[in-house]
């Protein structure tokens, strides 16, 4: 199963048509919700709200941004002194959310969000150049594929997507879960890396008490609907712990 796939597919679905089943009642703060969007809120699919530990003057950075509600209320919170950064592998998802990027700036008094795609377990590497680059340099064979790596390896270096050390708050609401469970320990591992010393990650998300039977890790469709790649209770401090972070 290709995990990635089931996502995109599911989730970009849910950016054209809200899709109750991915859907958790939380309760937000209507002061921040009152500023945004109707369907910005509609086609909101998390299951906490991170957007509570966020200080004013942070740089925030907003894993897995989707439609870029919490990061539109995290923008509210951070005030004109701050800035908050929506990262989306989904197409659809990243259109929902620059979509309404002028009228946001507008009611906070200034552009203090930007949405960028990449992947989460990735955050080194800019994806929408990469597909710049890809247009212009296509892989037709082995050689032209060596040369790809070559560059991605130079750009995650050179001009990474979110440098080392440049977040205050890192945030995420149901979206570590979707992460194939090959990618989770890096993903942490890029957590801690793009983290100021001292910073925070404030992580809302699924969990299990007991191990996913394998037979359910096979299926897209509990896999896109954040249940059968969710952590296991335990494993889910240790993954922050052996990363580095302290606290947990």
């Amino acid at each position: 199963m290709l995990v990635e796939q089931s996502v995109r597919e599911r989730y970009s679905e849910g950016a054209r048509e809200r899709q109750e089943a991915l859907c958790c009642p939380v309760d937000y703060d209507r002061n921040l919700l009152a500023l945004l969007p109707q369907e910005i809120i509609d086609k909101d699919y998390g299951c906490g709200d991170p957007s509570r530990y966020v200080r004013p003057g942070e740089t925030v950075l907003d894993l897995g941004s989707g439609g870029g509600k919490v990061c539109y209320m995290a923008a509210q919170l951070v005030g004109p002194q701050g800035r908050v950064i929506g990262v989306d592998m989904n197409d659809d998802m990243l259109a929902l959310a620059r979509h309404y990027q002028a009228e946001m700036a507008d009611k906070l008094g200034g552009d203090r969000v930007r949405f960028v795609k990449g992947h989460i377990q990735d955050l080194a590497l800019d994806v929408e150049a990469m597909e710049s680059h890809l247009a212009a340099h296509p892989v037709t064979d082995a050689a032209s594929l060596a040369r790809l790596k070559d560059w991605q390896v130079r750009q995650r270096h050179e001009r990474p997507l979110i440098p080392d050390q440049s977040v205050d708050l890192v945030i995420s609401n149901c979206v570590l879960n979707l992460v194939d469970d090959t990618d989770k320990q890096q993903l942490v591992r890029e957590i801690f890396r793009v983290l100021k010393p001292g910073g925070r990650a404030a992580i809302s998300d699924i969990i299990a008490d007991e191990p996913v039977p394998a037979h359910l890790k096979q299926d897209p469709e509990l896999w896109s609907g954040c249940l059968s790649g969710a952590f296991q209770e335990q494993e889910f401090p240790r993954a922050f712990a052996e990363a580095g972070f302290a606290g947990v």
